[in-house]
């Protein structure tokens, strides 16, 4: 049996969240992010509370009719709903707070079959720690998938676990 290889370094994907080249919403070397490979997502937009991405769709993604194998597709909302939630805002060098999942839901309308597709995210409700977050999916102009994501905001002087 293979060993599972050396946990990811904090500081690297911290390095992916604050560097990223022009037009790209991440650079590399984010666990989810490379897996993804999110570091070739072209951003559209990004204006505060609100992401628009054209997302390439990796084989690796894929289920064994080519279509973006549904139980992939909350990780590409949960790492752009938190996205979201700082778009428009100067990364810090270093963070203070850690956004939290607490709640997803995904709906499916439509086969997400690439080469690429849209994904359009909005934060559209923050009160306090917590924030709402919209996030659909487009394959070639019609809704695909929608999901909403609730996520709250976390010291990272506080325990884990305690959201």
């Amino acid at each position: 049996m293979a060993m599972s290889p050396e946990p990811p370094d904090p500081a690297v994907a911290l390095r992916a969240w604050v560097t990223r080249e022009p037009g790209r919403l991440i650079g590399r070397g984010h666990p989810a992010g490379d897996f993804l490979e999110a570091y070739e997502w072209t951003l559209l937009v990004e204006e505060p509370g609100h992401l628009r991405v054209e997302c390439p769709l990796p084989h690796h993604v894929r289920n064994p009719r080519g279509q973006l194998f549904g139980g992939f597709t909350p990780t590409y909302v949960d790492m752009i709903a938190l996205m979201t939630v700082h778009a428009g805002k100067e990364r810090p060098q270093q963070p203070t707070s850690w956004l939290a999942t607490t709640n997803m839901r995904v709906d499916y309308f439509e086969p997400i079959l690439g080469p690429t597709f849209i994904v359009a995210s909005e934060l559209e409700k923050r009160r306090g720690r917590t924030c709402f977050v919209v996030t659909k999916f487009f394959q070639d102009d019609v809704l695909a998938a929608h999901a909403v994501t609730t996520m709250r905001e976390v010291g990272l002087d506080r325990t884990l676990g305690d959201a």
